[in-house]
């Protein structure tokens, strides 16, 4: 397993300094970026090289300046291949909605032991996985029950033409996101890397002008491309 490099964005210095201190016991975990604010995260990517960019973000929500939904939003469609786990104190339905829907990779608290954040990272990275606390899932199934309207009905008919202009092999990828695989499951179905999967998946993204695989599924369910 290779090392996974993680940005912590919080403004809280003591937070920041001590989730640094209880990832140094992890060798799978780098920390390269550390930010008070979401526009202090934006602008200091923008320094870093590619190859230094983090793949997974630790994400606060409220913070002054710009806040971490707000963050997520304008990252999500700038970075589309980086993840963001929203670690915050907030479990208000109305937060962790507006999370879901700005492209959150997952949802965990502030109050999870460090091993749970590891391995929320490491199911993020290789197994595609949207971790949440357990009183966030719980959120998410409530949400979910009580608002059937949010859920885009599927079109019956399959479009003769494909007006994104994806290729066979980005359709293919795509009909896999929509039945629940993730980018390992994806690879090893295909022959392909990961790497390459999420490759890919980034120029879906773009073509369905999308920054998530929650909206990229709804473009495809909507046209019924895979009924």
């Amino acid at each position: 397993m290779s090392c996974i490099k993680v940005a912590i964005v919080d403004d809280k210095p003591l937070l920041r300094e001590a989730l640094v201190n209880n990832f140094a016991a992890y060798t799978e975990i780098n920390v390269v970026l550390q930010a008070q604010h979401g526009l202090d995260f934006l602008n200091k990517l923008e320094k870093l090289a590619p190859e230094l960019w983090p793949s997974v973000v630790l994400m606060d929500i409220e913070m002054p300046v710009m806040n971490g939904i707000e963050a997520v939003t304008i990252a999500k469609c700038k970075y589309p291949g980086m993840h963001f786990l929203m670690l915050t104190v907030f479990d208000d339905e109305n937060k962790l909605f507006e999370a879901i829907k700005a492209g959150a990779d997952g949802y965990l608290l502030k109050d999870e032991r460090v091993a749970n954040i590891v391995k929320a990272i490491t199911d993020i990275v290789y197994e595609g996985g949207v971790p949440m606390s357990p009183r966030i899932a719980h959120k998410v199934l409530k949400l979910l029950r009580n608002n059937p309207e949010t859920v885009e009905p599927v079109k019956t008919n399959q479009p003769q033409d494909n007006e994104y202009a994806l290729s066979a092999r980005e359709m293919e990828i795509l009909n896999h996101i929509v039945d629940g695989h993730n980018y390992q499951e994806i690879s090893e179905r295909l022959f392909i890397s990961p790497h390459t999967v999420r490759k890919h998946i980034a120029n879906i993204y773009d073509k369905l002008h999308v920054c998530n695989k929650a909206s990229a599924i709804k473009v495809a369910t909507h046209h019924g491309w895979f009924n």
